[in-house]
This record gives structure tokens, C-alpha cells and sequence, in this order.
């Protein structure tokens, strides 16, 4: 069944001695707003852990394939989609990226129906054998450190080489020295939003809702790495409205839900050392609150 309710949601995660999302563009060091020192994260990387979770828990069975996936041709999947609803014959010719024509809101409705990403977040499917493009019903912020973040660097070396070139070259010492960046510890804050409208396009359903929530309760739990240290989801506030346009403003329902470091404590490196207050009392009319993570 398609959701009938508009949602809002904050998600709060945190990170002990790794780095939650490197920056390609400053050496992977952990990302940070330059003006605050507070750390983001970004909604990709976010979204690629949803992606991971469903994508091990449903084995990568329609109708929880997912798309954007490590080493995927997104194209061979569109071309997969014209198969399907037996229109493959539009796709040949050199012209094959102008091709579609009526055909492709079935090709994207298919693409919705077998790929839960897609359906979830949506997808640019215009990229060579046309399959449109899908506005997503759910949608996340960066995520925001509650306090300013430590960017630590650290020398690391490895007892071996590559190449006998490289044993050479080392005059017999084969130890090479690496960097590795870790935060030492962050609180994070990200805010979500689920749009019944855009569900009812695409197809996303009540089942589909709680496999998101399940996959953000959970998420961490599955993609540990030296490098990430340890992630772990530490609240999941929902805020559901009793209709599709919803009943109160997502910022207003965001305040009621503050993490704030303790007075005694100056430098943060446990969740403990946080208190999270969440007011629930008088919510607006048609708004009800759910901790599914506290």
C-alpha cells in the first residue's frame, strides 16, 4: 500500500577514532565547514549505506535490486528495462540515446517497480538509453557535528613494497610510510523528509518506509572499516502527519529534538558525554513523535 502520510525525520549518528566521509578534494581528510569547524557528512554517503543494508538484506531481488551500486552499468539496466516491457527493438540504431519515445515512462515505471533505490530516492535515467528521470519521495540533508571536530592525522607504515623495483630502491628497508585522518569522536545531526506526493509516483509503499527505517536503525552495523572506526546510529525521531501535506513546518518539528554537550565537558569522545532532550509535548495537531532509535 502507498503511503498516505507526509514524514519528517531526524537521524542522529556518531563516529569514534575514523573518518565518517573523506573529501576527495582536501587529501580525504574528514569533511568540514571550513567558517564553523563543524563536520558534514554528506547525503550520499548516507544514502550509500541505505543502498548497502537493503542491498544484503533482500539479496539484490527485484523489487529490492538496487542501481546505484559499486561497478554498476547503469545503462545495461535501462537496456534491461525496454526488454522487460518487450520494447528492446526501439534501442537499436546509432540514434539508440534519442529512442524511447512513448515507451519511456513504462521503461521508468519498471525501473521503479524492480530497483528500490529508485524508487526511494530517485535517479537522472537519461544517461544514454533513455529511462527518464524519478524526483525521489525521500530526501536527506548533510549531516551536521552538534560541536566543532578534530581533524587528527596520523603516520602509518606498512612492512612491504609493491614491486622488487621498489625493494631496491629502499636499500633493502621495505617499510613505507602512509596518512590515515580520523575524527576522534562526532556527534552527527541529518534531517529527512518523505514526500507522500512523490511516493504515490513512484510506487513506494508502506513496506518500502519501514525497510528505510530498519536500514537506518541498522546501517553501520554492515559497513565497518579500519577507517570509518566506529559508526553507530544513536536516534531516529519520526514525525508522521496525519495527511499528505502535512500539519506543521519540518524546521519547527526539528527543534524539538536537541543534542547538547554536557556542561562538565570539554572535549566530547563518548555518546555519553552527550544529553539528547526531545520535547514532546504539545505537538502540533496531527503530528505524533516515534523514537524508533534512542
Amino acid at each position: 500500500m502507498m503511503i498516505q502520510n507526509r514524514y519528517d525525520f531526524v537521524l542522529l549518528f556518531d563516529v569514534k577514532d575514523g573518518n565518517p566521509n573523506g573529501d576527495p578534494d582536501a587529501g580525504n581528510l574528514p569533511r568540514v565547514d571550513a567558517e564553523t569547524g563543524r563536520g558534514l557528512v554528506t547525503d550520499v554517503s548516507v544514502k550509500r549505506k541505505v543502498r548497502n543494508y537493503v542491498g544484503i538484506v533482500k539479496a539484490e531481488q527485484p523489487p529490492f535490486e538496487i542501481y546505484v551500486k559499486e561497478k554498476a552499468i547503469l545503462n545495461k539496466q535501462h537496456e534491461r528495462a525496454y526488454e522487460a516491457i518487450g520494447a528492446s527493438e526501439l534501442l537499436k540504431g546509432e540514434d539508440k540515446k534519442r529512442k524511447g519515445g512513448d515507451k519511456v515512462d513504462e521503461a521508468r515505471a519498471w525501473m521503479c517497480r524492480n530497483f528500490y533505490d529508485v524508487r526511494t530516492f530517485g535517479a537522472v535515467m537519461s544517461t544514454g538509453v533513455n529511462c527518464g528521470q524519478v524526483r525521489g519521495p525521500v530526501q536527506l540533508t548533510f549531516a551536521r557535528s552538534v560541536d566543532p571536530i578534530v581533524a587528527q592525522e596520523h603516520s602509518i607504515t606498512r612492512m612491504a613494497v609493491a614491486t622488487e623495483a621498489e625493494a631496491e630502491k629502499q636499500g633493502g628497508d621495505n617499510r613505507t610510510m602512509g596518512r590515515k585522518h580520523t575524527v576522534p569522536y562526532g556527534l552527527y545531526v541529518a534531517h529527512g523528509f518523505v514526500s507522500s506526493h512523490l511516493a504515490a509516483q513512484t510506487g513506494f509503499s508502506d513496506d518500502d518506509l519501514n525497510l528505510l527505517w530498519e536500514a537506518l536503525a541498522n546501517m553501520f552495523e554492515h559497513d565497518r572499516s579500519a577507517a570509518r572506526g566506529e559508526m553507530a546510529t544513536r536516534g531516529l525521531y519520526v514525525f508522521k502527519h496525519n495527511s499528505q501535506l502535512g500539519n506543521a513546518h519540518a524546521h519547527s518539528l526539528f527543534a524539538r529534538i536537541q543534542p547538547k554537550l554536557k556542561e562538565s565537558v570539554t572535549a566530547p569522545r563518548d555518546f555519553g558525554d552527550y544529553t539528547v532532550s526531545i520535547n514532546e509535548t504539545e505537538l502540533p495537531a496531527g503530528v505524533t513523535l516515534t523514537p524508533l532509535v534512542r
